[in-house]
């Protein structure tokens, strides 16, 4: 027994089919949903990846040019030791400071230096070139270094001595200055002259070489009075 087919059946049969179209296309494409997904994904990494900045290498820092950075006038600068006790002063009529070597170029300076023992050093020429601490001074121009008498660690005395040149070359921590040109030594009333110098104040010894001159003074001997 067939049923009868109305226009409202067909009508039914009519919008159903769009339905089941739909669902069909649903199912086929559900099955590539996973390779659909994950091929965005690599379309939107890749995108992120083409619009995000680039961070090159860090630029390298630039060489420090030989170029004064700071200039003092009429200056003194005062150093102390942990105690609080004076170790050196520098006075000057200008410097500039390099930074690239630390280095500190002096016009007319004038420079004390007390050691550990108490014994006071002071060194003076036209140009002077002191590193960062004032631990290493290069004099030029009418150098002049002056160790004060004094006395040594069993209390006897040492004379007063003195060195000049156009160059000296001075080591304040060591106590030791030298030159690689002519200087002259006077020693008390004693002189001597060298093409080079080295003089290490802790052991007393003075190496001069090349032409080397000396001129001693006889000491007076006081004689004794018997008793």
């Amino acid at each position: 027994m067939s049923r009868a087919v109305t226009p409202l059946t067909t009508a039914l049969r009519a919008m159903r089919e769009p339905w089941r179209k739909a669902l069909r296309l649903w199912d086929h494409v559900s099955i590539y949903l996973p390779l659909l997904l994950m091929g965005g994904l690599a379309l939107g990494t890749y995108w992120l990846v083409r619009n995000s900045p680039v961070f090159g290498p860090a630029e390298a820092a630039k060489e420090a040019k030989h170029e004064i950075d700071y200039f003092m006038r009429k200056f003194t600068i005062k150093t102390y030791d942990e105690t609080g006790r004076l170790k050196s002063e520098i006075y000057g009529i200008e410097a500039r400071h390099y930074p690239d070597t630390d280095t500190l170029e002096i016009d007319a300076p004038r420079i004390r230096s007390i050691s550990d023992a108490g014994r006071l050093v002071t060194s003076t020429g036209n140009r002077a070139l002191s590193n960062g601490d004032g631990s290493e001074v290069q004099l030029m121009g009418n150098a002049r270094v002056v160790r004060e008498a004094a006395k040594d660690a069993d209390g006897n005395d040492l004379p007063r001595m003195e060195f000049q040149g156009e160059f000296l070359h001075a080591y304040i921590n060591d106590e030791r200055v030298k030159s690689h040109l002519p200087v002259v030594l006077i020693r008390g009333s004693d002189q001597f002259t060298g093409d080079t110098f080295a003089f290490n104040n802790l052991t007393g010894v003075a190496d001069l070489n090349g032409r080397v001159k000396g001129v001693l003074v006889p000491r007076v001997l006081v004689p004794v009075p018997p008793r």
